[in-house]
Parts: C-alpha cells; sequence; structure tokens
C-alpha cells in the first residue's frame, strides 16, 4: 500500500532537525535568563566599601591615587561606617584613609563645604601627613540635614590638583525597591516565552513548507 510507503512524520529527518533545533533554541533561552536573573539579584550594593574596585563609590581618585573616606557617628550607631550617605545628623567623624605611600609624602588640603551654598564647615591647610589618615570632626547638627562636599587638593612641585566626593548627611541610604525586581523579572519571563514562541512558530512554518 503507499500509505506504508511514506515516512510517518515522526520519522521525517527535517521534523526531527526541528524538534532538535527547538530544543536547543529553548535551551538557550533558558540559559539566558538564568544569567540574566543572577547578575540581577547579585547586583553589588552601592554603600560603604563596595565589592569590587571600580564600584567603590567611597574612594576618591586624586589623580592616579586613591583616598577612602569613612564616616562614623559614634552617638548614634557606634562603630558602624558610612560614605555617601550618612543617616543621622550629628557628631560626625570624617576619616581620609591613603591607600597608598605616594600621597604620604605631598601636601594634601582638606575642606568639607556645604552644599549648593558652599560654605565652608571644616578645612585643613596643605601639610604632609605621615600616618596616611587625616580625620576630620563634624557636628553636622550646627549646619543642618543636606548635600555636602569633601574637598581633596594635592599640592605638589607648584601644581595643584583637586577632587571632591559628594555626601547626604540626614538621609539613609537609597535601596532598590523589591517592586522593581518584579518587574523586571516579569519582563524577562515575558521576553523568554515570547522568544521560544516566536521561534517555534517559525520552525512549524518551515516544516509545513518542507512537507
Amino acid at each position: 500500500m503507499q500509505t506504508h510507503l511514506l515516512p510517518t512524520l515522526s520519522d521525517n529527518p527535517k521534523n526531527k532537525n526541528n524538534k532538535r533545533s527547538a530544543s536547543k533554541i529553548s535551551r538557550f533561552w533558558t540559559v539566558i535568563s538564568v544569567l540574566f536573573l543572577g547578575v540581577l539579584f547579585s547586583a553589588p550594593s552601592y554603600s560603604h566599601r563596595g565589592a569590587l574596585d571600580e564600584v567603590d563609590v567611597c574612594r576618591i581618585r586624586v589623580g592616579t591615587e586613591k583616598i577612602h573616606f569613612t564616616a562614623y557617628t559614634p552617638t548614634f550607631t557606634q562603630s558602624e561606617g558610612y560614605c555617601r550617605y550618612i543617616p543621622n545628623v550629628g557628631p560626625t567623624n570624617l576619616i581620609f584613609d591613603y591607600e597608598g605611600k605616594k600621597l604620604r609624602d605631598v601636601s594634601v588640603e582638606f575642606e568639607v563645604t556645604k552644599e549648593p551654598e558652599g560654605t565652608r564647615i571644616f578645612y585643613m591647610e596643605p601639610q604632609k601627613t605621615k600616618s596616611g589618615t587625616v580625620k576630620a570632626d563634624i557636628d553636622f547638627s550646627k549646619y543642618g540635614a543636606g548635600d555636602y562636599l569633601a574637598h581633596v587638593t594635592i599640592l605638589h612641585d607648584g601644581e595643584k590638583l583637586d577632587t571632591h566626593l559628594p555626601f547626604v548627611v540626614g538621609a539613609a541610604e537609597e535601596k532598590i525597591h523589591w517592586k522593581r525586581y518584579l518587574y523586571m523579572l516579569i519582563a524577562v519571563v515575558v521576553l523568554v516565552i515570547g522568544g521560544i514562541a516566536v521561534l517555534t512558530r517559525k520552525l512549524a512554518d518551515k516544516e509545513n513548507t518542507g512537507l
């Protein structure tokens, strides 16, 4: 009989190839979604001392040198350190740590200003600090909550190189809300399902035209 001579749909080589392609595509999209979600939920926190050097927003870069900035509020939080966001308004110890030894042999000037007025609330004249640590004790209750700038200036061989680091007093560090993660997760799921549906439809069309 002619019907026995015709290969079944499941035995068609094209169909087998299409099934294998569809399976590979599904695995590909699954791997992509897993990797994306892994990166999403393991994103580093931009708080005091980031996990990676590149994301440590507590560093002040002056030329090729680095100074690490830490703020302590012993009256409120004892030994806990802060950086860009200092939650409590009161007596605060600002610590500037040289991360290299080169800065110990040059004169460095430190200044803290209240923004946006630019009012100076702390100043240390240019000098060499052999210990590699500079401490500024400031009672921010005298100046109020708001935006501040820590200025660092290197003076060496008649040249002047300065930079600054902004920080906020009286504000908690901003956190990514869980709803944002949820929306991103939904977007990933929709993207993966949509991609699989489109590619599967294309394979089905090829299968139908090949029959």
